[in-house]
């Protein structure tokens, strides 16, 4: 069942968008579950679709389809690297290789602890930049080397 505060956020949402246009804020909808969740469960997309007026199914491609959204629990940060070919002629490999190395998980996997995830994702947009890493779906980090990696990690260790 979507929180109230989902929902009002979803209402929001949706006065952007003509009346027959609902799932227009299919988007924003999930996101709003994720950021207060950590992740979106099967439970909560069907119930995106029935608030919004739109098929389970369709709830379900978006969501699969977009890297941003996490369909298992992914840590308290979830780190994002970009393996599109830019980042990997740019040295994703490395970068996948040296938290791999770091954080003893790979793509797809949660520490132990549960404070990092690690995920692949497609192009980011940050090309000029790469390789790149997306911090929690709300930072960006690029041109990465093994230094700046473990500079990143001791900055999120503190939070």
């Amino acid at each position: 069942m979507l929180s109230p505060q989902i929902t009002t956020l979803i209402d929001k949402e949706l006065t952007k968008y003509p009346a027959d246009q609902r799932q227009s804020a299919v988007m924003a909808a999930l996101r709003f579950v994720q950021d207060e969740k950590g992740w979106i469960a099967p439970e909560d997309m069907a119930d995106i679709a029935v608030y919004i007026g739109m098929p389970q199914m369709a709830v379900y491609e978006v969501a699969t389809f977009y890297h941003m959204y996490n369909l298992k629990p992914m840590g308290r940060h979830t780190l994002t690297v970009c393996t599109n070919l830019s980042c990997q002629l740019c040295g994703s490999d490395d970068t996948v290789a040296h938290l791999h190395k770091r954080l003893g998980i790979g793509l797809g996997e949660v520490t132990a602890d549960g404070k990092y995830g690690l995920r692949e994702g497609e192009c980011m947009g940050a090309c000029v930049d790469a390789p790149i890493l997306n911090i929690d779906n709300k930072q960006l980090r690029g041109r990465l080397t093994g230094e700046k990696i473990d500079q990143i990690l001791a900055e999120l260790d503190k939070q």
